[in-house]
């Protein structure tokens, strides 16, 4: 924000992100490393507090990487062999693979071309006797059609995994996300709008699923109810497979120093997106995504659709501007089946989609600086 400007960031050399880390995390950090404590403690528990109390997530289990949420995710819902997974191919390779790690076959649907988020109407048609869950993408923290994907679900007895790696901040309706589906899975990688560094949280909206989660993200042992013996071993009885996905506490402690202040960073990204909007909405070759007035994105990318992509994104290299497709559809991946699939709108947003720098550091004067520069053409 004004005031915090990396010396790097000026007219000319503007980079897509620009990680913001808060003043007091040195202090933080260093903190915890001065104790002999360096795992899951007190502090990740007070993190997932804050992601409750301050961000609406509901049951939040704090995770070493969003990939460890969506891949827990899986293995809770009880998602393995036979079984169909539903989901947009916009989106990072983690979330199918999260499906295919437990043996199960991601069926891609199309998406929206306004948004680059899944389409309720293109989910109905892929649904089968093997469908189990749909999962929704977030993309760029703007929130899928999530009333329309319920009724779905419950329509066809199905579970929703929300990947939310974009969108911790997001609202759909007046409501949080994490605090609507079955499951919901965030990042807190190092270029998100907030970062332990690398980290993620898993949010579960039934208690024994939460319960499933906290247990086995470290390793399947149930440590609030295993006493340790008195020769210093833990007691329990593994029931199923667990995993080492819980976070630390100097992760946390980056975590809890960035939480300062992130409500009045997020109203900052929404007054840059205004900006960008009001300066945007009239250019030709220049067709931005759709923001409807029900929900609230988290503004991690701001994307829309422009003609003549590849002269673009030269145009705004010449002047020092950085642009990203970011990711484009990963049904192409030989994992996945090898192959563009018959999607309109995701090959369509393929050709078309781009973003342009969106971060806490830069300045309205350097929005303008892009505005001006995109509006003399490419």
């Amino acid at each position: 924000m004004a005031g915090q400007l990396d010396i790097s960031i000026t007219m000319g050399n503007i980079s897509m992100f620009n990680t913001f880390v808060h003043p007091s995390a040195q202090s933080r950090v260093s903190e915890v490393l001065s104790t002999t404590f360096l795992s899951e403690g007190k502090l990740v528990k007070e993190f997932e507090a804050r992601l409750a109390s301050e961000l609406g997530m509901v049951n939040p289990a704090a995770l070493n990487s969003g990939t460890s949420a969506l891949h827990l995710a899986m293995a809770v819902a009880g998602i393995g062999h036979g079984d169909e997974v539903i989901m947009a191919p916009q989106t990072f390779i983690a979330s199918a693979i999260s499906v295919v790690q437990e043996g199960a076959t991601p069926v891609f649907a199309d998406i929206q071309y306004e948004t680059g988020n899944i389409d309720p109407a293109s989910i109905k048609g892929k649904i089968t006797e093997r469908t189990k869950a749909i999962m929704a993408v977030h993309w760029g923290g703007y929130p899928c059609d999530m009333d329309e994907i319920h009724a779905l679900a419950r329509q066809y007895n199905l579970i929703v995994i929300e990947d939310a790696a974009h969108a911790p901040g997001a609202t759909y309706k007046g409501r949080a996300i994490g605090s609507i589906s079955d499951f919901t899975c965030f990042s807190f990688q190092a270029i998100k709008h907030l970062t332990t560094g690398d980290g993620g949280a898993l949010c579960c909206t039934g208690s024994e699923n939460a319960r499933e989660v906290f247990r086995r993200r470290w390793f399947g042992i149930d440590r609030a109810h295993s006493p340790v013996s008195e020769i210093g071993e833990r007691v329990y009885d593994l029931t199923d497979v667990g995993y080492k996905y819980h976070l630390s506490d100097y992760a946390a402690a980056l975590g809890l120093a960035n939480l300062e202040g992130f409500e009045e960073r997020m109203q900052y990204r929404r007054r840059l997106v205004r900006q960008y909007h009001d300066g945007l909405s009239q250019v030709s070759g220049v067709t931005l995504f759709e923001h409807k007035m029900d929900r609230e994105s988290a503004h991690w990318l701001f994307g829309f659709h422009v003609e003549n992509r590849l002269e673009f994104i030269r145009a705004l290299k010449a002047k020092g501007i950085a642009s990203s497709v970011v990711h484009d559809g990963i049904d192409k991946n030989t994992l996945f089946g090898g192959k563009k699939m018959d999607l309109t709108n995701q090959r369509r947003f393929d050709e078309t989609q781009i973003h342009i720098p969106l971060h806490d550091a830069l300045l309205p004067d350097q929005i303008e600086y892009i505005i001006n520069t995109i509006k003399k053409g490419w």
